[in-house]
């Protein structure tokens, strides 16, 4: 069964290029002037945090919230774009500094809630079911810091309050190991699945997979995809590439490892993903050293990396694969993969 594939990005893709050693070296683009980019591109769906749609959501009530998202669902009709998901990006706010849900602080701790339930709001006006939780400050700097029982618990109280707070959404949880905590919480798509079952609707609760973040818990990303796909629970995929196990890179899809991206393609084929409505997200850093006429390359060639892989997918011939493993002759199935990807 072969997979449908149409892609999406989020408009920070498109960034001015700072980073923490240095300033921003290319002038900003309205949001506006971002999705014009999409469909020229070859892209259908936007990702969204709740304050790219609404940038000023903390100083707004939750019914002005609401009526904001709703216009920027006007503009991606006009721009013929649907929204993936929105995610709650609390990891700006001084409140949060010790994580969201994690928090050590009750008074902080319920303003994660509250913020979580206005990006349900936002999710809901932009025409979206999903919701995409990336924990970024959900950890510690020293272990002593938190207890991880109780952290784990109070991950699951804030999972069960949004799925209690909207009965059509469901979670997609982003798992990453480390950065920018030093010791996060739910690490990998196992933990991230897990997590469901300490609900009450493990049913809404899946994962969003991304390549630089089981790369740098070390795993391979096409095995946590092919874990996830066995329960049923990739429902979105962060596509991109890293050099080992640095900070999160987030390079041009394949830019590293042309073989493991193959691999990441070739299960998503292989058990159709796409089907049931998944996109194929990349999330692509714009290189600091691009001028601003070129910045937007790394997304283009990212989505054509990923149909080149494809074609290559295809033409494999799978008889001849099947009996190689049968014969046990995993050299010659090296030699005719990779005799494929350098034709």
């Amino acid at each position: 069964m072969q997979g449908t594939f149409r892609f999406s990005f989020g408009p920070w893709n498109i960034h001015e290029g700072a980073d923490p050693f240095g300033p921003e070296v290319r002038d900003s683009i309205d949001f506006n002037s971002k999705l014009k980019t999409y469909k020229q591109l070859g892209f259908d769906g936007v990702q969204f945090h709740d304050d790219d749609a609404v940038p000023n959501m903390n100083d707004l009530s939750p019914a002005q919230v609401i009526k904001e998202a709703q216009e920027v669902k006007k503009v991606l009709d006009e721009h013929g774009l649907q929204a993936e998901f929105v995610a709650p990006r609390m990891w700006f706010d001084p409140r949060t500094i010790d994580g969201g849900y994690t928090n050590n602080d009750p008074a902080c701790r319920q303003y994660a809630l509250d913020r979580s339930k206005r990006c349900i709001d936002i999710a809901n006006a932009l025409g979206t079911r999903n919701i995409v939780l990336w924990l970024a400050r959900e950890g510690t700097y020293i272990r002593e810091a938190k207890d991880p029982v109780l952290a784990t618990e109070r991950i699951a109280a804030a999972l069960q309050m949004m799925l209690d707070y909207d009965k059509n959404i469901r979670i997609m949880i982003e798992s990453k190991p480390n950065e920018p905590m030093d010791h996060a919480y739910i690490p990998t798509i196992g933990h991230a699945i897990s997590m469901g079952l300490l609900t009450s609707e493990p049913d809404r609760v899946g994962c969003l997979i991304e390549t630089a973040h089981a790369l740098l818990a070390n795993l391979s990303p096409s095995d946590e995809m092919g874990f996830a796909l066995a329960h049923k629970k990739l429902w979105s995929v962060h596509l991109n590439d890293q050099n080992s196990l640095k900070f999160d890179q987030d390079q041009t899809f394949g830019a590293v490892d042309p073989r493991r991206a193959l691999n990441q393609v070739r299960v998503l084929d292989q058990h159709g993903f796409g089907n049931a409505g998944e996109w194929v997200g990349l999330d692509v850093k714009v290189m600091r050293t691009q001028k601003a006429d070129v910045a937007l390359k790394h997304l283009d060639y990212s989505r054509k990396i990923f149909l080149r892989l494809l074609q290559i997918s295809r033409s494999l011939d799978d008889n001849m694969i099947a009996q190689l493993v049968a014969e046990r002759d995993y050299e010659e199935l090296n030699w005719y993969i990779i005799d494929a990807m350098l034709k």
